[in-house]
């Protein structure tokens, strides 16, 4: 049993992290470090809940720290939870800067830890879907990619520090970019250049709440978008190849499922977990072909931490990589580099 504390309870923890955890064999949610407040304990009365994160680690038995803390205190929690000789998941970004995340990657290797940045987004039905589409040579060449997370909220949140212009990696670019950024660098690997704009659509807004970045290849256009204003929301994925398209609307169900009031507990998710209803399928277009809907894969973000749990057991190797997570790094370091100084960057060039 791998026994896990939980660094956080803020709408990551309590979604994304706490759930998921819950509904893997084999893993244990043991603690929670929540600071202030008694929302861990009312909602997992039979969980821990730490003061501090030396009472935390305290308990020997704890192997894994998660770190879903706001994007600051990245650095801090998982140097410390390495130091103590623990394996480290952390939310992404997995730090502000580069400098902090290589620092991370080699003291995790010198002390022979686990460090993997929290990429659920790679447990989505439709990415999954369009992974073995492209792999398969189904669409012949793909010339273009797009995918995009097209959102309507008119106003910030109040007091949300991912709004706030002088909070270290705030704005949608740190938020979003590591997801989908991520996505394109699986599918394609390393770009030769990247291109990006991050920009406001809300009058009301101090930091970016938008962006476009492109990430190009030799015959390949990876564009990865973010909207706040988009009342009727565009394809989520679009892949154009030699052979043909396939064009995707809708999100992925899990995330409403999670963040809603419905959230599974414990280890029965449900047989229809992760399955999308067929008129959210994808369309298949192939050249001298009938188009056709492609069934959405089941998506489920618990085979992240399955990997994790895997991995830690030297079961099977890890799924989220140090260095897939440095390189996730650049690329976001690259786009807001690119946006600010207003260029197209090269992959090679410095990220900060």
């Amino acid at each position: 049993m791998v026994r896990v504390g939980l660094i956080g309870f803020g709408l990551a923890g309590q979604a994304f992290h706490a759930p998921v955890i819950r509904g893997v064999p084999g893993m244990e949610l043991a603690c929670i470090l929540e600071r202030h407040g008694s929302k861990a304990e009312e909602k997992y009365p039979e969980v821990r809940v730490a003061r501090s994160l030396d009472e935390m680690l305290s308990d020997k038995t704890i192997g894994l720290c998660v770190v879903a803390t706001p994007n600051d205190s990245h650095f801090s929690y998982t140097k410390a939870c390495l130091e103590a000789g623990r394996d480290v998941v952390v939310d992404k970004p997995f730090t502000p800067t580069f400098a902090e995340a290589e620092q991370l990657v080699r003291l995790a290797a010198d002390h022979r830890r686990i460090v993997t940045v929290y990429q659920d987004r790679r447990w989505d039905g439709d990415f999954h879907t369009a992974k073995k589409l492209v792999r398969s040579g189904t669409l012949g060449t793909v010339v273009e990619y797009e995918a995009r997370f097209d959102r309507f909220r008119l106003d910030p949140k109040p007091g949300a520090w991912r709004e706030k212009p002088d909070y270290p990696a705030a704005g949608v670019l740190w938020d979003l970019g590591p997801h989908l950024i991520d996505q394109a660098l699986v599918l394609f690997g390393e770009p030769e250049t990247i291109y990006a704009s991050a920009f406001c659509q809300r009058a009301t807004s101090t930091v970016d709440d938008s962006f476009d970045v492109y990430m190009e290849y030799p015959r390949t256009r990876a564009t990865l978008r973010a909207r706040i204003i988009a009342y009727a929301p565009g394809p989520h994925m679009l892949i154009h190849g030699t052979e043909g398209s396939f064009v995707k609307y809708g999100m992925d169900p899990q995330e409403e499922i999670l963040r809603g009031p419905n959230c599974p507990d414990g280890l029965d998710w449900g047989a229809d977990w992760g399955l999308e209803p067929e008129d959210r399928w994808g369309t298949l277009s192939r050249v001298n072909a009938k188009p056709q809907k492609i069934e959405t894969d089941r998506g489920d973000y618990r085979g992240y931490y399955a990997n994790v749990r895997d991995a830690i057991e030297k079961r099977a190797p890890l799924d989220v990589t140090p260095d897939q997570a440095l390189r996730t790094m650049r690329g976001v370091l690259l786009a807001h580099k690119s946006s600010r100084e207003g260029r197209k960057v090269r992959w090679t060039e410095a990220p900060e």
